[in-house]
């Protein structure tokens, strides 16, 4: 089966959008990172490939599901299941299995959502990003500030900080199969303290029978500074209570209209409920030097049945963390230099029990139950500086440890009678492992023009294995003797803007990654495995005039076994082979109007192209789904100085397609893709 090529729409469209015409002059966004160094600094030559959401594109946007944001987010797609859960890709394919959720890092502030070694693929709905300040992501692996996890990239949702003066907004939305949401924004600034208050209540009937969640999450912030002192406090509180729906299975099932609404596990659910809290406390010591010390807390609880598989067990898992990071940041004249330290303790606890026999191999009782103390400790440099105004290096180096200390607390060995002859359950002795990694990066970007900048970087991440790829073994696999993956990336960038109206970024990559980790045709978890990824990406920020714009962010890769692998379920060799859930080519267009409402521009009009690319979905590149197009509608305006109507209109084609695809136990499987649907937000805004 061929594989769809490189669509010649993106070619068209640009060229088309860059021929030259009389502009109006329009300023340009000063283009700031916090992300990298976790203090503000200018984006536009730091030698690392990067991009950001505004708190004025997300509440544009008004995402009822992440993958409505990060669409805009050029090497990122956020494949969505049912509900609120979500796979991610970044820089990478869509990564499934027990631990791949570790090659992404996604924090809150800087502070991973999850405990190290506790990932979640659906992690992302922990986050407020409803009603976050901003979202910046680093494409492939991070600075030394981040360690495990940090590999084929990082998301960071940064909460809003308080406004200069009293900022207080309630907004009710609706929209399609009882889609209900409300938000509530308090911002204001008295003396040296500031209060943010971001809060959210949503209930979603679903668009599949028997399917919907309910979710609230609140943001609250409150900041402190004088002429030594600045402290800034955040409590993120989420909760989710869903009736999911599984796959849909057959070929094309998403487009047959009898069938396409159904949900083949109507008792299907996943309660998820998360707290995160931290306080970050910076001094300055003298002109040049800034002590941070930030200590966090973390609390993670999730319940689920597992529908995704025949025999269907429950789920339970928690994580409570304390954490400690201590910074210097030192300034100087032509540099700056981060050092830091960090700890953290996780208590973790997952047990997974079947109510109901399934088969001798999947009996009714215990399957797992266990708790693993984690320690993480690391130490890290990075560095940059400027040389002779047109060049800047940057170089960094980091080093961690990390500690398992595993208990099991039911029986050792076979979950299953004597008499069964291949169980898939096997719990391991109690034991404790541990691992040391390490990470580099270096770069250099050079200054064209005042505006224009290309950069080089060379860099390597890690994560260590995931305490699920560790303890949660099948197929009467006593130990898994595992090592951390490794991934190295090599990458060249071209930043800047033309004529102070557009603006463009183009980062083209080659990454490796070695001792991946998967589960072989024995169902054991097992290292040793090597990956291929390389691919570019463009975004692109064009101004016709001072009303008139055009996005585009578009991502063209390849990511492809690297090495002769016994995959479970496969008996091909799939070196070579094309890995499964990665689209070559995806991305999003926009075009847009600022028009006059209230006042000179208070209004704007966007029409989106959203594009994925066909992808295999399995590892001998036998089955695909086709890829398709949707087009979205947004439009925003005041009616007067306290009311705002926003009408956002999705799928307006009415399109037949797939949010994600996959094929197991031997059939098509599908998350289907709701039709045409409309969300009206009205919003007040208190005050004058």
């Amino acid at each position: 089966m061929q594989k769809v090529p490189f669509s010649p729409r993106w070619t068209g469209l640009v060229l088309a959008i860059l021929c030259p015409v009389s502009l109006a002059q329009a300023p340009v966004t000063e283009q700031v990172l916090v992300t990298a160094t976790r203090v503000p600094e200018d984006g536009l030559k730091l030698p690392l490939a990067w991009s950001s959401i505004s708190e004025a594109d997300l509440e544009l946007i008004g995402h009822t599901h992440i993958n409505e944001a990060m669409q805009q987010v050029a090497g990122a797609w956020i494949a969505r299941g049912n509900g609120q859960e979500s796979l991610i890709a970044l820089r990478s394919p869509v990564l499934t299995g027990a631990g791949s959720c570790g090659a992404f890092l996604v924090a809150g502030d800087g502070i991973s959502l999850r405990a190290p070694g506790f990932c979640n693929v659906n992690q992302l709905f922990d986050a407020n990003t409803e009603q976050a300040g901003r979202i910046e992501v680093i494409k492939g692996p991070a600075t030394a500030l981040y360690g495990s996890n940090a590999m084929h990239g990082l998301i960071n949702v940064l909460s809003a900080a308080p406004s200069d003066e009293l900022d207080a907004n309630l907004a009710v939305e609706a929209g399609p199969y009882d889609y209900y949401r409300a938000k509530v924004r308090y911002g204001n600034t008295w003396g040296a303290h500031g209060l943010s208050v971001r809060i959210n209540g949503t209930t979603d009937g679903g668009y599949l029978d028997d399917a919907g969640y309910d979710q609230q999450k609140a943001t609250l912030r409150h900041d402190y500074e004088s002429e030594l002192w600045r402290v800034s406090s955040v409590l993120d509180y989420a909760n989710l209570n869903q009736e999911t729906a599984g796959y849909l299975q057959g070929y094309k099932a998403y487009q047959d209209q009898a069938i396409k609404r159904d949900n083949p596990n109507p008792e299907a659910y996943r309660d998820a409920r998360s707290l995160r809290f931290h306080s970050e406390i910076s001094r300055t010591l003298d002109a040049a030097n800034t002590l941070t010390v930030t200590p966090y807390l973390r609390d993670n609880e999730m319940t689920f049945l597992q529908h995704f598989v025949p025999w269907q067990p429950v789920e339970k898992n928690s994580q409570d963390s304390l954490g400690l990071r201590a910074a210097l940041n030192t300034e100087l004249d032509r540099s700056s230099w981060a050092n830091g330290l960090e700890v953290e303790y996780t208590d973790g606890r997952l047990k997974e029990y079947q109510q109901q026999d399934f088969s001798p191999n999947q009996p009714a009782g215990v399957h797992y139950d266990y708790t693993v103390g984690a320690t993480v400790a690391a130490a890290y440099s990075q560095w940059r500086a400027t040389v002779r105004q047109d060049w800047e290096l940057s170089a960094g180096l980091r080093l961690e440890y990390t500690y398992y200390d595993y208990d099991n607390r039911t029986g050792d060995g076979s979950a299953c009678a004597p008499t069964a002859s291949a169980c898939r359950f096997y719990r391991p002795a109690d034991r404790d492992d541990d691992f040391t990694d390490w990470s580099a990066n270096l770069g250099a970007s050079y200054s064209i023009t005042p505006d224009t900048i290309t950069y080089l970087r060379l860099a390597n991440g890690f994560r260590a294995p995931q305490t699920a790829e560790l303890y949660r073994l099948q197929g009467g696999q006593e130990e898994a003797n595992l090592n951390s993956e490794e991934l190295n990336n090599i990458e060249w960038g071209l930043r800047g803007n033309w004529r102070q109206q557009l603006e463009y970024d183009l980062s083209v990559y080659l990454m490796h990654k070695d001792n991946v980790i998967f589960q072989d045709s024995d169902r054991y978890n097992v290292s040793g495995a090597k990956t291929r990824h390389y691919g570019a990406e463009l975004s692109l920020d064009y101004r016709f005039d001072q009303n008139w714009y055009f996005r585009l962010d578009g991502t063209w890769a390849s990511h492809t076994y690297d090495s002769e692998i016994n995959l479970l379920g496969s008996t091909a060799n799939l070196n070579g082979n094309t890995i499964e859930g990665a689209p070559e080519s995806f991305g999003s267009a926009r075009i847009g109007w600022n028009f006059p409402a209230l006042d000179e521009r208070d209004g704007t009009l966007e029409l989106e192209w959203v594009y994925m690319d066909s992808y295999y979905l399995d590892p001998e590149n036998e089955h695909q789904y086709d890829g398709h197009s949707l087009f979205n509608l947004r439009v925003s305006a005041m009616v007067d100085e306290h009311w705002r109507g926003t009408l956002r209109m999705t799928n307006l084609l009415d399109e037949d397609y797939a949010e994600r695809a996959d094929f197991g136990f031997g059939q098509y499987r599908y998350f289907v893709g709701q039709p045409r649907g409309a969300y009206l937000e009205i919003s007040y805004q208190f005050g004058s």
